[in-house]
């Protein structure tokens, strides 16, 4: 499956109603280390059919980004039946990032 993009507009829908567990990347353009993990989460995408995975940009969504409190980029969130089950800020190898998700 490929990375969806999330926005507010399709959050409760991709997000909070899905059946699979969801694995959210908070990032920014600007950002170097969410250019280093975006290959991760890409492949991540590719590889995994029981997850979905969406990507937010906190310049474009800021009223997520609050929500969810993200006070650093990238901020991965892991969502299982509508609650964050995981949490964590900064790059990370693919291992730790699947970690998250399997925890």
């Amino acid at each position: 499956m490929s990375v969806l993009k999330i926005t507010k507009n399709n959050f409760e829908e991709e997000v909070m109603n899905s059946s699979q567990t969801v694995l959210l990347d908070f990032w920014a353009a600007w950002c170097g280390p969410c250019r280093m993990l975006s290959p991760v989460i890409d492949e991540l995408a590719a590889e995994r059919t029981d997850i979905k995975v969406g990507k937010i940009n906190v310049d474009e969504e800021q009223e997520l980004a609050a929500r969810f409190g993200v006070m650093s980029i990238p901020t991965l969130v892991v969502i299982k039946d509508g609650r964050i089950v995981n949490q964590a800020s900064g790059a990370r190898p693919k291992a730790q990032v699947l970690s998250l998700i399997d925890g």
